[in-house]
């Protein structure tokens, strides 16, 4: 807000309407593992935005080593942090539960909590989905990839089904670790998630 001072009366002007705030809430994927800030997810998706026309603000909401119960625990606090109702909740969990071997039943049951409160707060969400491991066999598979449509169709939330699309895989977008994308592959990630995230703003909450 800009304040003139006119004599001894003081005029507030309006302050220029805020664009949408997006959280990502999420791992070491969104936290930008690895990268400089300026190439991580958030700030790479901030920049990809703005360049498209949405003046966002996307908050980084990623704990590198989180699995959906921690993200689940720190859900509440973390909405109170941003000290604004988002316009978006961008849930990106799940890799480390799946990485860990853990029960796909409980990575599903916090998610749905996470979505749950979300919806209760009539927050627009959009799921960036993650897949198991074929090493961790079909059954284990199966049931952990179900996870994200399944939930996405409970609460009627946009789905973007994995998040690495176009990068996992692929050495030349992935870090030394080979887990984590590089700044290149950070680049791919955002760009196909874009259009997904630009819809997602267009939902009216319920």
């Amino acid at each position: 807000m800009v304040v003139f001072c006119l004599g001894a009366l003081l005029v507030a002007a309006p302050a220029q309407a805020a664009g949408p705030l997006i959280w990502a809430l999420g791992d070491s994927l969104t936290a930008g593992y690895g990268l400089p800030p300026a190439d991580g997810f958030t700030r790479q998706l901030e920049l990809a935005l703005r360049q498209a026309g949405v003046p966002a603000t996307v908050r980084n909401g990623g704990i590198s080593g989180d699995t959906t119960r921690q993200g689940r625990a720190r859900l509440l606090w973390g909405l109170r942090g941003l000290e604004a109702k988002p316009d978006l909740v961008i849930v990106e969990l799940g890799a480390n539960d799946m990485l860990r071997g853990l029960p796909p039943e409980q990575a599903r049951a916090n998610l749905d909590l996470i979505l749950a409160e979300l919806d209760r707060r009539h927050i627009r969400v959009l799921i960036a989905g993650m897949r198991a491991s074929p090493n961790l066999g079909p059954d284990y598979v199966r049931e952990f990839d179900a996870i994200y449509p399944a939930l996405a169709q409970k609460y009627r939330a946009r789905l973007y089904p994995f998040f690495l699309d176009g990068v996992a895989g692929k050495r030349a977008l992935i870090q030394a670790d080979g887990l984590h994308p590089n700044a290149q592959g950070v680049r791919i990630i955002v760009g196909r998630l874009l259009p997904s995230v630009r819809q997602a703003l267009a939902i009216r909450p319920k």
